[in-house]
């Protein structure tokens, strides 16, 4: 990594993740606080979704989000599919990439990045190759150049090249191009996954069985 890169990811991106969350956060409160009367009233309490996930170096931290998804139950009391709990609002809160708001708290908190790796389920940890571990070694983003490849849809293998080329190759640049085609992708509302547990089940399978 070059000196210049070197500077701006160790200082520069830091302040810069401070700076537009804080003024994102106060010039778009009135959203938020929109979004929290909505969410609460078509799909219920509690109005987060939250769930821990590995961050910078692998340490724990809570992601939060808007909840998408209702807490219908079959008669015995078993959520139901994520397909059938997921309404046409929270459709649109995935599509439009709006469940992801809550997260500029975790990057106001030092938890996330604004572009890095996407940060994956916590059991996903051991199935990790050592070059692949990289992408732990930057804090996770709310978007990143797997996501801006092919988002929910990207096949582990690849997801994983491409955080890892993310972080070896970190620069001013390269967010400015990840942040311009998020706001692409988010606009064209494509390759998002109805239910999400789908796309990383498959993702989980597949690591699963190349360990075995």
């Amino acid at each position: 990594m070059q000196k210049r890169s070197m500077i701006y990811s160790k200082y520069i991106k830091r302040l810069l993740d401070i700076l537009i969350s804080l003024t994102f956060i106060v010039l778009f409160s009135w959203l938020y606080l929109i979004l929290v009367i909505l969410v609460r009233i078509k799909l219920g309490s509690p109005v987060l979704f939250c769930q821990e996930r590995p961050g910078y170096n692998e340490k724990i931290f809570k992601l939060y989000k808007f909840r998408t998804m209702t807490d219908k139950r079959d008669e015995k009391g078993n959520l139901l599919p994520d397909s059938e709990r997921l309404t046409k609002f929270g459709s649109m809160l995935r599509s439009t990439s709006l469940d992801e708001l809550p997260e500029m708290f975790n990057i106001l908190k030092g938890d996330m990045s604004l572009i890095g790796p996407r940060p994956l389920l916590v059991e996903y940890l051991p199935y990790y190759t050592e070059e692949e571990r990289l992408r732990h070694s930057v804090r996770p983003g709310l978007t990143g150049l797997a996501q801006v490849s092919g988002r929910n849809y990207l096949a582990w293998d690849k997801r994983l090249a491409r955080d890892v080329e993310y972080v070896n190759h970190i620069s001013f640049i390269m967010d400015v191009r990840i942040i311009i085609k998020t706001i692409m992708v988010v606009f064209k509302k494509e390759d998002v996954s109805v239910d999400t547990n789908v796309v990383e089940g498959y993702l989980w399978d597949e690591r699963q069985k190349r360990a075995e």
